[in-house]
């Protein structure tokens, strides 16, 4: 169930022409990760009753992922008002602008405009702004009003073009080839607090028109967190079309350990937009951290991809040298840097839960 608009500020109600939405974006598709960007979003953590005593601690692991992105990329920080003095002391960088948005949170992937662009050598060069509903992820976390308008906004201040669509989508809940193959999970997409009213061959259909994709692969789940209902940006990321980096887990006794091998069962072999069987990495160690006696997972596959580079949460662990050698050989020709996961798990997620890609238009 979609609708569109190019009308900023608009949020029309809903309608049933998806095929409206495919011809107002035909030729355009949703890049890869790893195509050219041209700038990351991040935001400033601003939502203190979440961070449960460690508020500055979050700003200051926010701050310290978009200082290690702005070595490889221009980075625009999102910040409330009165936010703005401090993020821009946290983030110093020169390849780092603070932009005034309202904000309920922090997490950008999942409330930031997702792209689509036109192809290489295409002339004019188009890229779009969809702006997908978010609701807080299932509305646990209210309120997120001012998260659901970012798109609005982002694309009002930037005089781009943009493109409702009425279905809820987080960005963390999908991850693409750019060759028109998507894969996501049952335990997110088809969980009754984001769309009740679609099926999947409904939602299937909705992705397709807006991200110009032939195929979803559907995963049945990612890790069991409490937040996202399993995003799979949890534990997968396309490296290229046909082959997918995956979060193992190498411990049976591991809740996870279960889960993550259903899953993986399910994706080798999988075949993609172009017939491709899909190829699978692994990645074997799921390693935890401990913060304030709680535990949490900290996937390596929640990394982020920018120009030139991969950003990989960390903790320390024994196996964390092998595993960035593992995702190094995924990506020969970019710098791989570790930045420390803990407090950025302990706040929900990831590097790649904290940032949003802007590409190129002709990526």
């Amino acid at each position: 169930m979609a609708s569109a608009t190019s009308h900023p500020g608009s949020r029309p109600g809903r309608s049933d022409d998806t095929a409206t939405l495919a011809t107002q974006l035909a030729g355009l598709r949703i890049p890869a990760e790893s195509a050219p960007h041209e700038r990351t979003m991040i935001a400033f953590p601003c939502r203190s009753d979440l961070w449960r005593g460690r508020l500055k601690d979050g700003q200051l692991a926010w701050s310290h992922i978009a200082r290690t992105i702005a070595e490889f990329e221009p980075v625009s920080m999102l910040a409330n008002t009165r936010d703005l003095e401090l993020a821009a002391e946290f983030a110093a960088h020169p390849n780092i602008e603070i932009v005034e948005i309202p904000l309920d949170d922090s997490w950008l992937r999942d409330c930031a405009p997702i792209y689509v662009t036109s192809g290489p050598g295409v002339s004019p060069a188009r890229r779009v702004a969809l702006d997908f509903r978010f609701n807080g992820w299932g509305e646990k976390y209210l309120p997120f009003a001012d998260d659901d308008l970012v798109p609005t906004r982002w694309a009002e201040r930037r005089n781009e073009e943009r493109l409702v669509v009425d279905m809820v989508l987080e960005g963390g809940s999908i991850t693409v080839d750019g060759d028109g193959t998507l894969i996501t999970t049952e335990q997110c997409l088809m969980n009754p607090n984001r769309n009740p009213h679609m099926s999947r061959a409904h939602i299937e259909s909705v992705l397709g028109a807006a991200l110009g994709l032939q195929r979803v692969v559907w995963l049945p789940v990612s890790i069991d967190d409490r937040d996202t209902d399993g995003h799979i940006d949890l534990v997968a990321m396309f490296i290229e079309p046909g082959r997918v980096l995956w979060q193992g887990c190498d411990d049976p006794d591991d809740p996870e350990f279960a889960r993550l091998a259903l899953s993986r069962r399910c994706l080798d072999g999988a075949i993609d937009a172009k017939g491709r069987a899909i190829q699978v990495v692994d990645v074997p160690v799921l390693p935890y951290c401990e913060v304030d006696g709680e535990r949490f997972p900290v996937p390596y596959c929640n990394l982020y991809l920018c120009n030139g580079g991969v950003i990989v949460p960390v903790t320390g662990h024994p196996a964390d040298t092998d595993m960035l050698a593992i995702i190094a050989d995924a990506w020969p020709d970019r710098r791989v840097v570790g930045v420390p996961g803990d407090i950025v798990a302990y706040g929900g997620g990831g590097p790649h839960c904290t940032t949003q890609q802007i590409p190129l238009a002709t990526s």
